[in-house]
């Protein structure tokens, strides 16, 4: 199939509060093949981002064996450093930082074995900055928060 594009976001109104996800996935043609999103009615924006990226790659699995690679797209720096970076050192100890166990550890695990059945590149792109598809799935996370106040 090809290269794929997954453009994702999340947010909260309030932190913790109502909040949603999207994503918008791109064929290596350029056409939009697919947009969703959602929301919950307690939640941090961090778990939504989470769950942006978390329910993109989900709805890819099916078709796995045909894509190529995915190039992911998220104005999450938490995100996009904790699955290149951070996820290691989590794993190798135990879950655990400094401070204390590592948040949103369920969504955490799930992303990592979601992962493994893609050749994924993660990239962060500045949110609010006029990329095309990054501010389409801020206009489909503004109106999930909105479907679940």
């Amino acid at each position: 199939m090809g290269e794929l594009h997954v453009y994702t976001d999340g947010g909260c109104s309030g932190n913790p509060g109502p909040g949603g996800w999207a994503y918008v996935i791109i064929d290596p043609a350029g056409a939009v093949i697919a947009e969703r999103s959602g929301g919950e009615k307690n939640t941090t924006n961090n778990r939504m981002e989470l769950r942006a990226v978390i329910n993109s790659l989900e709805s890819l699995v099916p078709g796995r064996k045909e894509i190529g690679h995915v190039s992911l797209f998220t104005d999450s720096q938490y995100v996009q450093k904790g699955i290149s970076i951070w996820i290691n050192s989590w794993k190798q100890n135990g879950w655990r930082t400094k401070s204390g166990p590592v948040k949103n550890q369920d969504l955490w695990q799930r992303l990592d074995a979601l992962k493994d059945n893609f050749q994924i590149t993660w990239q962060w792109v500045r949110g609010h900055a006029g990329n095309r598809y990054n501010e389409r799935c801020d206009e489909l996370t503004g109106r999930a928060i909105e479907s679940v106040r």
